[in-house]
């Protein structure tokens, strides 16, 4: 019994390496340094320099992002990728919303128990009708603006606005329509 207690702490403490490898390759791959170990892909770089699977390797990205945005609510995380993997398909606030009702429940935190919690939730909610070709001419116009401010950062290379400050105006949009959406449909 103590041999199973001390490999479980081990393996506890361990867990959180899981995350910070993620969040190193989500680096390495967003940032594409792979190409400074003069490696042409993400999936070439991660196959010769660490023998991972492409798979695996996006899994831990995805891992620690999934850590990183439910980070901020609560001291309980999921403690593995297996828990964290149902999670990944949802969206940053169905992940923060589902998760908060997870621990809530007092269920066992299992991968199993998880999903099944998920997938109950999915099948619950109500399929909306399909309403993306309603849109404004004066909404169209401003995402129209939009895009094109884009390009022109991308032409300049990110020198006037860099890409971190435009991904992080693109969360915080996202956000607020995800948040105002769930009562106008």
């Amino acid at each position: 019994m103590k041999r199973l207690a001390k490999l479980e702490t081990l393996i506890a403490r361990n867990q959180e390496c899981f995350s910070k490898i993620g969040k190193a390759l989500k680096e390495i791959r967003d940032n594409r340094l792979y190409k400074q170990a003069l490696f042409e892909s993400f999936e070439t770089y991660t196959r010769e320099r660490w023998d991972m699977g492409k798979s695996h390797a996006y899994r831990l990205i995805k891992f620690y992002e999934v850590i990183y945005n439910l980070s901020p609510i609560g001291d309980t995380l999921p403690a593995n990728e297996s828990q964290a993997r149902p999670l990944t398909q949802l969206d940053s606030i169905e992940q923060r919303q589902l998760w908060k009702e997870i621990i809530e429940s007092g269920m066992e935190l299992t991968a199993r128990n998880i999903k099944k919690f998920i997938d109950s939730r999915k099948t619950a909610s109500v399929t909306k009708p399909d309403l993306t070709d309603q849109i404004s001419n004066e909404y169209m116009a401003v995402v129209k603006a939009m895009i094109e401010q884009v390009r022109v950062a991308q032409h300049d290379h990110w020198q006037q606005t860099s890409r971190q400050a435009a991904l992080l105006w693109h969360r915080v949009i996202h956000e607020k329509i995800v948040s105002t959406g769930a009562d106008n449909g």
